[in-house]
């Protein structure tokens, strides 16, 4: 989860919304990355997608079995549909999203037995640096709103 959040900070630095993820698998990092919906003018530039497609490149293989996916937000619910099509196997993240969370929060897209798939969740992995980061991130951004 520490690279996750190293890659939340490059993403909070480009100004984007500071979520960060990584995949891994045997214990090797198949994928690190964050968020670039902003960079790159792409509502699908979530960091879990990102993930998952470097992932799956490396592997050579769309199912992602045997990986985890680590990321510092709860996934949303387009990111969920992308990790059940996946077939990750397990994912880690930080902290809940209470407002788009497709896996606790919201929806529970991940453990529903109606579909084809399911991951195994852990959640609250360091969850106050995970939180910390993008709530002093939107802090920041309706400051400087009230600014302009």
């Amino acid at each position: 989860m520490q690279i996750a959040l190293e890659e939340a900070r490059k993403a909070r630095d480009l100004g984007e919304v500071p979520v960060g993820a990584i995949i891994v698998k045997d214990g090797k990092v198949l994928a690190q990355t964050h968020n670039l919906k902003e960079t790159e003018s792409s509502a699908l530039e979530h960091a879990e997608i990102r993930a998952i497609s470097m992932a799956s490149k490396a592997l050579g293989a769309w199912r992602l079995v045997d990986c985890d996916l680590y990321v510092t937000l709860e996934p949303c619910v387009m990111c969920a549909g992308a990790i059940v099509q996946s077939r990750l196997r397990r994912v880690v993240f930080g902290t809940t999203d209470p407002k788009g969370g497709g896996v606790n929060s919201l929806y529970q897209i991940l453990g529903d037995a109606r579909l084809n798939h399911q991951s195994e969740v852990l959640s609250g992995v360091l969850e106050e640096p995970c939180s910390r980061i993008l709530t002093e991130f939107f802090k920041e951004r309706r400051k400087k709103s009230k600014v302009d």
